[in-house]
């Protein structure tokens, strides 16, 4: 343990260490040992001093600090840590290695700041054993050995740097086991002059140019490759101003007071009429203090890392620095000709001066830094010249007039590439302008965000983001200022259009932010290529090309295909050859005006940089993020670790720096996002492209940092410089810094691929995940793991299980949405690592990380039948590499309990009082205490089909309304992309898994007043039993009864019981009942499994062969769960009810009718509200049911009901026991928010009941939003199993109005001239009324030649049939097709976007999901429908009410005002 001399609590080392003996340490011999302590008996071991830093007084230990992420070859061997304990706060140390010392430029070392070690031992949370770099020549372990360094792992440094920041620093020692801690005195190096033990010694005569008072190989360095001759004299060399020019002092460590020699030397040249130019740095900045007479002074902490923010007086920018030193000059005692040149932006002190006409000047920090940025390094050659301009008044501000009212962008519906992180981001834009007292009106159709609520902006207009509707609104609303940047592509794509109409020139719109043009650089790739080669920097091989194939044969193959200004990497691909340029070149001219070739860079690392810049030039990296899969697999498929994890420093400083120049040189203002492919052999490396806004990305940073990106970034479009905006963790430090981690954060995608037909499970250049989940922990495995089990509530971590491997593992494997638990398998089944890189390029360090995983599973297997064998280390250490309760149980039961650490962006360095939370089992103790009692509730984690944004909305409208009512709330999410973990939004975020291990380990911690389960969708309704059990309060409906809803089998007999009506059922026992029970009441039959979302495993079956695969399914999903199979009733109408209850007694309700038949989930189907075709006697019985059902449950909160009526009769289908999709939809459009009502009732409030909702006037209409486009090869069919990935929602004076605007905005466009029908075998007299209308209106029609036939046949529709043009199918046989020479085939047309809508609906009976063993025709209509980007309808309902709606608008005869949300809502 560590021993401080004035604090008798000790720092124990993490209880993670395997046995083995101790390490016996002579005092005597402690310089010499050759070893890194890393082992240790028992847990809390004491360890022997090793060194201890300088102080003032003897009751302090003065102990190193470096809270940067890379660098610590470079910091170990810095003279200024000269008999200082080194800590580095990052826990994960060692990653790249150590490379071989060799010279570089100018004779001087390459990798390391001096010639050996300085520091006296050093402290790590945790060390890699398997470091993985290209240059690296040995592990940190042998170097330390070599060195004589001791070193310890597995403290909990954050702890450490906690105690050393409150008690100031310490004199201390570190002492092994059997050795008494008093036999070992304190070594006090303030009595030492340190700096006379690092300088250089005398050999002969010397020029002087540079004081060596520990000067580091890199001031060298910047100095020679300068031009300038450089003679290195030590620290008390008698100076002679004719033997230089000018004079350099060098950094070093220790008190300054000490050098007396070093101050009177420098006086004598410094303190003359005309002295020569004096440049000092850290220490050398001390020193010339001193020498011109004012006063240095000791600091409690000192400042220490790589994210220092300095302001320079005069421009008023601001500077990244890195910084380790305990001496400050006070600036008070300067004299009356010298002045203050940089100002420390978080505790004020000087960080330098320069002299008001004479050229001398020194500076706090390292402007030189190896190990940090390297922002300020033209110190060293056009400084001056800088202080010159600013003093002549050229400091860069220009005029910026704040507007009064803000026109924000939006990004629609939720679509694969483009999810809940624009809801995040609009949120936190509008907070912003809010808080400057600025109005804003927002345009987002997408109903289920937060941002579109009622108290966030000032209007909201649910309209399509195009541009004749945001014209519209500009003309309306007259706003001064527009953001694009928050709103995706969409948003982006808009804004761009908008400019080059000419729209917002017209209207004196300025563009907040990053300007347009900028925004055109980043996405024209012709533009931006010849943009970065104006500043030297090279992206990748590439062409943006009309003529694509020869593009490619010109780079040569492999090659990638993309589409310009498009997200999520749509339309891209890979061609090995011109075959498969030909079809990719095809598909993206679909998607895009221009196609982009680039030269394929597969198996390079990929690696990203969240950069922050202001109108007034400063800049900041916030976060740096590496995949781990290589470049080939688009990011939002990858797993993504924060920080980068196998750069090392130079090459992190060296992107870092790259990037941004390339932001500065762009001239984007507010937030954006460079990516970059590295050669993982060396030190190339091209940029990929650069987002110039908010993205996924971005989201992912600003949780992963604390960093709120968004927030940030609206107010820099105000003009706020960024010095100014403060760091909203601390509320002291300001928001012009870099983060520094002292945790893992790891980032893994959800796919829901299962839930499409024919799509492929490869992952590639094209985004194809739903959502992602973050993880975060003090090791890559504890974090890794977590993530996989936040993925997947039934996945128990990195499991060996799921896709076992069975033969030789291939490349195509490796590359599929499973591909981590395929690792899994060929870890267990004895591939070496050496092996699995060869095949998939994820880089040595991450897999030698899971192969951790998959040895220690190894280790506690063997202890399977004898638990009580297990030593309390293995299970330490299995808790810490991430194994939840799950995963261990059947080897041993020992109760293990986790800290709680807070995320607070300054690694502990600064006092954080912040409330961003994770759990860990790596450390000591925890960051918070738990005294007062709140509220705990539950999100909804990962967006994935069937739970996305609109459970957010609920969550947080939850606890707005809690914290409205005075209770303290604890949220519990993992989502990067929603409101809900914002940590501004609750009183305490937990940032962790939503399982009923951790919930249950939150509660006992925080012993809340009572958790809420019911705002967060089905994922914690799952572990609502499980929580009941261990007698936790859960407030609102009891789980008894949210299981009885739950239960199919449960809930059947329940309205059996209550006498409600409902299809057929039976409860499955085995499948031979079960067929005889289809064959009795008669196909089609609905199998229901219990406890899924968005109808997972539900299918209709029409044959015992469905019955018995679909059985299957269902049983591997509900696994001990009942399955119950029920009649499907076919042509019926489905309701959606929404209510809430207080003690069974329902106190609201609204009804939402769909458009389609029952057989469409209700996530896919298009619902109106207030219901437009129910009657009244049907609405008193539709109340009846509600009441009945909210009584037998008794329901207190949130619920759910579907039903379905035919023939006069209404059937329940199901119930949830807790808010629904369709929450946020029926509240804001009928007014009344059913959230705040429900969370009242659930804390016991009395609220006035509310009744039947009616709304106000008006119609609202949601509509889904798919994603086929990013599915290649998914056919485009609907089912009772949900396929949208978001929804959108407009308003109207009726349902027409309302429809056409909610489909606009999903990207539909409205056909111009031509419609091709594919009706399948549909009745015929049903659609011909529609078809009809379709020729009055003036569109030509084309058919199928089955089509045709079916419309010719028919006597009735003769004159109609007559004028519907015949089209072939390209892969008909020739005997189908009589007439093939005179019929053009719909590739033919499709290829030259000849159609402008298809009508196929579908020859497969509604509701069943089946896969046929062939190809069909449909299939591939709809599908090249997709994949040719036009406009596709595949339901008969929908087809007859957007041809309904199209006659509507033919007849109008003046355009419909736009009403913002607010008005319409008042009615007016």
């Amino acid at each position: 343990m560590i021993k401080f001399l004035n604090d008798n609590l000790s720092v124990p080392a993490s209880p993670a260490s395997p046995q083995y003996s101790p390490y016996k340490i002579n005092l005597e011999n402690v310089p010499k040992l050759l070893y890194l302590v890393k082992h240790f008996k028992q847990w809390h071991v004491a360890f022997k001093l090793v060194s201890c830093k300088h102080s003032s007084n003897n009751n302090h230990l003065k102990k190193g600090t470096d809270t940067g992420m890379v660098g610590y070859p470079e910091a170990l061997t810095d003279p200024s840590y000269k008999s200082q304990i080194l800590t580095l706060t990052y826990p994960l140390i060692g990653n790249y290695g150590v490379p071989e010392d060799e010279d570089g430029e100018f004779g001087l070392s390459k990798w390391f700041e001096s010639s050996k070690i300085h520091a006296a031992a050093l402290i790590v949370g945790e060390l890699s054993e398997n470091p993985s770099h290209w240059s690296s020549a040995k592990s940190l372990d042998q170097w330390l050995r070599e060195q004589g360094i001791p070193g310890l792992e597995g403290v909990d440094t954050r702890c450490l740097t906690k105690k050393i920041r409150e008690k100031g620093t310490m004199l201390g020692k570190l002492v092994v086991e059997g050795t008494s801690a008093s036999d070992v005195p304190f070594d006090n190096p303030d009595t030492r002059n340190l700096v006379k033990e690092v300088s250089m010694k005398v050999k002969g005569t010397l020029r002087i140019t540079a004081i060596d008072c520990g000067i580091k190989y890199n001031q060298i360095r910047c100095l020679c490759q300068r031009g300038a001759r450089v003679t290195v004299v030590p620290w008390d060399y008698p100076l002679d101003s004719n033997e230089f020019d000018g004079l350099f002092i060098s950094n070093g460590p220790g008190n300054p007071e000490y050098c007396k020699e070093t101050v009177e030397n420098i006086r004598k040249v410094a303190c003359v009429e005309n002295p020569k130019p004096v440049f000092g740095i850290c220490l050398g900045h001390q020193l010339l203090s001193l020498v011109i007479g004012a006063k240095t002074y000791k600091m409690k902490y000192g400042n220490r890392g790589h994210n220092q923010p300095c302001i320079h007086k005069g421009t008023n920018r601001c500077f990244i620095t890195s910084q380790n030193h305990g001496f400050a000059v006070d600036p008070k005692t300067l004299p009356e000709d010298w002045d203050v040149l940089f100002t420390n932006a978080n505790d004020q002190t000087s960080e330098g001066i320069v002299h008001n006409h004479k050229p001398l000047f020194s500076v706090q920090f390292h402007p030189e830094h190896m190990a940090g940025p390297t922002d300020l390094v033209g110190l060293f050659d056009v400084f001056l010249d800088t202080v010159k301009d600013a003093k002549e008044g050229k400091t860069g501000k220009s005029a910026f007039v704040r507007p009064r009212k803000v026109l924000v962008l939006g990004s629609g519906g939720l679509s694969i590439g483009q999810a809940g992180e624009f809801d995040y981001s609009g949120s936190q834009a509008i907070k912003a302008l809010k808080e400057e007292n600025i109005q804003t009106v927002l345009i987002n159709p997408n109903i289920a965000t937060v941002q579109t609520s009622k108290g966030l902006a000032d209007k909201v207009y649910f309209l399509p983001i195009t541009p004749e509707y945001v014209t519209q609104v500009i003309k309306n609303e007259r706003p001064d200022g527009v953001l694009l940047t928050f709103g995706g592509q969409t948003a982006l794509n808009c804004g761009v259009e908008l400019t080059k109409q000419g729209v917002l020139e017209k209207y004196k719109v300025r563009v907040l932010g990053t300007p347009v043009a900028s925004i055109e650089m980043t996405e024209d790739r012709k533009i931006f290529v010849e943009k970065m080669e104006e500043i030297n920097e090279h992206v990748a091989p590439s062409e943006a090309a009309m003529s694509a194939v020869a593009a490619a044969e010109r780079l040569g193959y492999p090659v990638l295909v993309r589409s310009a200004f498009a997200l999520g990497g749509l339309g891209s691909g890979f061609a090995n050859n011109r075959e498969e340029m030909i079809t990719l070149v095809t598909q993206a001219f679909a998607h895009t005006s221009q196609v982009l070739v680039d030269k394929s860079l597969k198996g390079w690392k990929e690696i990203e940089y969240e950069v922050v810049r202001d109108a007034y030039d400063n800049c900041v990296t916030v976060c740096n993020m590496e995949n781990i899969d290589p470049l080939g697999i688009h990011t939002g498929e990858s797993i993504v670790v924060a920080p980068s994890q196998t750069l090392n420093d130079y090459e992190y400083n060296m992107l870092r720096n790259t990037a941004i120049k390339v932001i500065r040189h762009l001239g984007i203002v507010g937030e954006c996002n460079i990516q970059y492919a590295l050669n993982p052999e060396s030190e190339q490396y091209y940029i990929i492209e650069v987002n110039a806004r908010l993205s996924r990305s971005s989201a992912l940073a600003s949780k992963a940092t604390g960093y709120p990106l968004a927030y940030v970034a609206a107010k820099l479009g105000l003009g706020i410089p960024l010095p100014v905006l403060k760091n909203s963790v601390t509320n002291s430090t300001t928001a012009n810094f870099e983060p520094s981690l002292d945790y893992c954060v790891v980032k893994v995608p959800r796919w829901d691929l299962s839930k499409f037909l024919r799509v492929s499970t490869k992952i590639g250049s094209s985004m194809k995940s739903v959502g992602e989940v973050m993880a975060i922990g003090r090791s890559f495995e504890e974090a890794f793991q977590k993530a996989l089990r936040m993925v997947d509530e039934n996945c128990v971590g990195f499991d060996h299980t799921i896709k076992p491997v069975s033969e030789e593992v291939c490349p195509s494997v490796v590359k599929s949405t499973n591909r981590i638990f395929v690792l899994a398998a060929a870890l267990r089944a004895g591939y070496t690592v050496e092996r699995l890189y060869e095949l998939t390029k994820i880089d040595h360090w991450f897999l030698h990380k899971m192969k951790n995983i998959a040895d220690h599973e190894k280790l506690l297997e063997a202890y399977n039948q004898d638990e009580s064998a297990m030593p309390p280390e293995v299970m330490r250490k299995a808790k810490q590499l991430g194994f939840s309760d799950k995963q261990i149980a059947q080897a041993v039961q020992i109760c293990s309990f986790p800290l709680v650490k807070q995320i607070d962006t300054v690694a502990a360095e600064w006092p954080a009082y912040t409330n961003y939370l994770y759990l860990t089992y790596h450390g000591s103790e925890s960051d918070v205490v738990f005294e007062q009692p709140h509220v705990m509730v539950i999100g909804s984690g990962v967006y994935r089909i069937g739970s996305s944004v609109e459970f957010d909305w609920c969550a947080v409208g939850c606890i707005i309304e809690l914290r409205k009512m005075g209770y303290k709330t604890i949220m519990v999410n993992y989502n990067p992309e929603t409101v809900s973990t914002d940590y501004d939004m609750c009183d305490r975020l937990y940032f962790d898994e939503i399982s009923f291990e951790v919930v249950m380990d939150i509660y006992e911690m925080e012993n809340p007043e009572g958790i809420i389960l019911s705002m967060g969708g089905q994922l914690p309704n799952n572990i609502a039993m499980s929580l009941h059990r261990q007698q936790c309060r859960i407030l609102g409906t009891s789980p008894e009864f949210i299981d009885s809803a739950e239960n199919r089998f449960k809930f059947s007999r329940m309205l059996d019981t209550i006498g409600i009506s409902q299809p057929r059922w039976k409860e499955l026992s085995d499948t031979e009942s079960a067929v005889g029970f289809c064959e009795t009441v008669g196909y089609p039959c609905l199998v229901r499994p219990s406890y899924v979302l968005s109808g997972a495993a539900m299918n209709v079956a029409y044959s015992d062969t469905d019955l018995e695969k679909y059985l299957r399914n269902a049983v591997a999903v509900s696994k001990e769960r009942p399955v119950v199979i029920s009649k499907f009733i076919q042509e019926a109408k489905e309701i959606d009810v929404d209510a809430v209850a207080c003690d069974g007694v329902v106190i609201a309700i609204a009804v939402s009718e769909h458009v389609e038949n029952a057989g469409v989930h209700s996530g896919d189907a298009t619902l109106v509200t207030p219901p437009q075709d129910i009657n009244q006697k049907t609405m008193e019985r539709i109340k009846m049911i509600v009441h009945a059902i909210g009584q037998e449950l008794q329901v207190t909160g949130p619920f759910n009901l579907q039903l379905i009526a035919k023939d006069d009769q209404l059937k329940v289908i199901e119930c949830n026991v807790r808010v629904s999709r369709s929450f946020p939809f029926v509240s804001k459009t009928l007014g009344v928010d059913l959230v705040a009502l429900a969370t009242r009732v659930i804390l016991g409030e009395e609220v006035e009941a509310v009744g039947l909702m009616k709304g106000n006037g008006i119609v609202g209409v949601k509509v889904p939003q798919f994603s086929f486009s990013r599915l290649a090869g998914a056919d485009v069919v609907l089912g009772v199993e949900m396929t949208s990935t978001g929804e959108v929602a407009c308003f109207g004076e009726n349902r027409y109005e309302a429809y056409l605007k909610a489909m606009l905005s999903t990207g539909f466009k409205i056909p111009k001239k031509n419609i091709l029908l594919s009706i399948g075998s549909f009745k015929v007299s049903e659609l011909l009324p529609t078809v009809q209308t379709l020729e009055s209106l003036g569109y030509n029609l084309y058919a199928s030649l089955g089509t045709r036939s079916l419309l010719f046949c028919n006597s009735v529709c003769l004159s109609v049939s007559c004028q519907v043009m015949a089209v072939d199918w390209p892969f008909e046989e020739e005997s189908d097709c009589p007439n093939k020479d005179k019929q053009r085939n719909i590739m033919d047309y499709l290829e030259e976007n000849h159609f402008d809508l298809v009508i196929n609906l579908s020859m497969r009976n509604s509701g069943g999901r089946r896969l046929s063993s062939f190809v069909t025709k449909g299939y591939r209509t709809r599908r090249m429908a997709i994949d040719y980007s036009v406009p596709l309808i595949i339901d008969i309902k929908c087809t007859k009410l957007f041809v309904q709606v199209s006659y509507f608008e033919a007849q109008k005869s003046a355009p419909i005002h736009h009403k913002n949300y607010s008005t319409q809502l008042r009615g007016g």
